[in-house]
């Protein structure tokens, strides 16, 4: 084979490789066009009580950390300053990612919050993420993981922590 050949053949691999992955997201993209982020600014009354920066890593399936969700906004890693606020009603989770609009999750949408080591694309030291699990819609619950860089993985964790109230499940008690 010919060098002109044999840099066809890797372009021609090159553009399989790209049209399948291009193919593998917009599936996924049409699978998951159900699931909307929750837009939205921290209520009147809310007070800060937390502020931490980091990496948005990703939002996947609750309990699949491998399982990448493609949520409008939630879709790409990104820097990240998490809030957390509290004050009557407007307990909750501000999530602000760079060219997104804000997101605010109520805290009666919080699942859970702990720690995690891995995600889709990102395996760091041990519990050195913090994921929150939460409620997108009425009955699905995600996991988004988050990279903190001005504090701890277990600093934000304990600052949503308190702001969490028990919540009914999908299929289980509180």
């Amino acid at each position: 084979m010919t060098r002109e050949g044999a840099l066809l053949v890797m372009v021609a691999v090159a553009l399989v490789l790209l049209a399948l992955g291009v193919w593998g997201w917009r599936r996924r993209t049409r699978r998951d066009s159900g699931l909307t982020a929750p837009v939205g600014e921290l209520p009147a009354g809310a007070v800060q009580t937390a502020a931490i920066s980091g990496l948005y890593v990703a939002t996947t399936r609750h309990d699949e950390p491998l399982e990448r969700l493609a949520i409008r906004g939630l879709g790409f890693r990104s820097r990240v300053d998490v809030i957390v606020a509290a004050g009557g009603a407007g307990d909750g989770v501000a999530i602000d990612l760079t060219g997104q609009p804000r997101l605010y999750i109520p805290a009666e949408r919080i699942v859970s919050v702990d720690q995690a080591t891995v995600a889709i694309d990102r395996v760091v030291e041990k519990q050195g993420l913090t994921r929150l699990s939460w409620l997108i819609d009425d009955e699905t619950i995600v996991d988004s993981y988050f990279r903190p860089q001005t504090a701890s993985a277990r600093a934000l964790a304990d600052a949503i922590q308190t702001i969490v109230t028990p919540t009914q499940t999908p299929g289980g008690d509180a």
